[in-house]
């Protein structure tokens, strides 16, 4: 397992995808998840206690939910108006998600994640962000242990760590 802290992460090999920047939907255009690795991210996300999939309430139709049986977390840990999912899955392997307030500016420094320009409104929490469709099984790692991260604040678990395999 890897050991991996989220407050001082890896740079993200290579220049960053482009999206659709500011504008809604907020789309990544490029740099796609082979299909196999979305699928590893998908089961990751699936073996979290208390995570179910579904189709998101948020987002396309096409885009997995994860959510939760039994939301505990604070506000800005969900996609809002959803009480219960704290990020998707698109099909092309990018992900929407909240992430806790302390590790949104070392993840995009290192060129993980950019913010999502719905949390740029004040009515929506400011802890949306992408993280970038992983392509490789090292960038599936840094995507798991996000998705981690944000599990453990839509859980309000904060007795576990934030680096990811320990």
């Amino acid at each position: 397992m890897v050991d991996l802290d989220l407050a001082a992460p890896p740079a993200r090999p290579g220049r960053r995808p482009v999206t659709t920047g500011r504008m809604i939907p907020h789309d990544q255009l490029e740099q796609f998840s082979p299909p196999e690795i979305r699928a590893e991210l998908i089961e990751a996300a699936k073996s979290l206690p208390g995570v179910f999939t579904a189709r998101s309430q948020v987002s396309e139709p096409s885009s997995l939910a994860l959510r939760l049986h039994h939301p505990a977390g604070p506000w800005e840990a969900f996609l809002h108006p959803s009480q219960d999912e704290f990020g998707h899955i698109h099909r092309v392997g990018f992900l929407h998600l909240t992430v806790p307030r302390a590790l949104i500016a070392p993840l995009e420094e290192a060129g993980w994640i950019e913010p999502h320009p719905i949390s740029r409104r004040p009515e929506w929490p400011d802890t949306i962000v992408m993280f970038y469709a992983p392509r490789d099984a090292t960038e599936l790692a840094v995507a798991i242990a996000v998705v981690s991260a944000s599990w453990q604040q839509a859980v309000n678990d904060s007795s576990r760590s934030t680096s990811f395999g320990k």
